[in-house]
């Protein structure tokens, strides 16, 4: 009996070191445009995000997957500025200084994030509105603790209103059990530079994969001149700008002489 209990032990080890091991489950994504231009006839852009669940395993027992698309850049500073009523006149009053803020923020999920994972969660990994503008640069005696939200959430609601900010509960589809896809709509105003794409899998709440894409959205052709002159020759940049006017001036003045 104890030879046979031996026996049935040397077994379980060869089968348990012979059996492959499960693979891990991963996500893969990239992006149907990886270096947009903009030109003087720039009116928006559209970015498709798709991937795929590597070696997943969907059933009753193992659950759904969740994937979550967050696209944000390039970082700036923001101040949002408190507007009261003076003397009859509305007048900046508190201001509140904001570092490192995303031009552009958008956040796509095959469904709401609060049903995809826990406040925290969501927190910890930088995604959803929650994780954003939580430490301000500056922070004015005059301006109470609690009102420091009222500023960041005014922050959010105007970039919300411009397009720059997006949430999108139903943003990301499912083509079959592994197969998903994500569209994007940048707005013309959408401002320039680096742009970083993450796409998580998630499953009952918790994080199992992370795949990072890089996007660069560059000014082009007559518009990047414009633009590396005023910041790299603000000088010549001024200069030029009143010879124009000076010029659009002249010429508008004999334009009327003559009529």
């Amino acid at each position: 009996m104890g030879r046979t209990g031996s026996y049935l032990a040397i077994l379980l080890l060869a089968w348990f070191w012979s059996a492959p091991a499960q693979a891990r489950e991963d996500i893969q994504s990239d992006l149907s445009a990886r270096d947009i231009k903009i030109e003087s006839n720039f009116t928006g852009a559209e970015i498709v995000v798709f991937g795929t669940v590597e070696n997943g395993r969907t059933s009753r027992a193992a659950g759904t997957y969740d994937v979550v698309v967050v696209i944000q850049g390039p970082d700036e500073a923001i101040v949002s500025r408190r507007k009261e009523r003076t003397l009859g006149l509305w007048m900046n009053r508190e201001s509140q200084t904001f570092d490192q803020v995303p031009g552009f923020y958008a956040v796509l999920s095959n469904r709401p994030l609060n049903e995809i994972a826990k406040p925290e969660t969501l927190e910890r990994h930088d995604i959803g509105f929650d994780s954003m503008l939580q430490s301000p640069a500056t922070t004015p005696a005059s301006v109470p603790a609690g009102d420091v939200r009222a500023f960041r959430d005014a922050v959010i609601r105007i970039m919300q209103d411009e397009g720059l900010y997006v949430v999108d509960g139903r943003g990301v589809t499912f083509i079959s059990k592994s197969l998903f896809r994500a569209t994007i709509n940048l707005p013309a105003d959408v401002p320039d530079g680096g742009y970083l794409a993450n796409v998580y899998l998630f499953r009952d709440g918790k994080l199992l994969s992370l795949n990072q894409s890089q996007l660069s959205i560059t000014k082009a052709g007559f518009e990047r001149l414009i633009y590396s002159t005023a910041f790299d020759y603000p000088l010549l940049y001024g200069i030029l700008a009143v010879l124009v006017a000076v010029v659009v001036g002249l010429f508008v003045s004999t334009v009327l002489r003559r009529e």
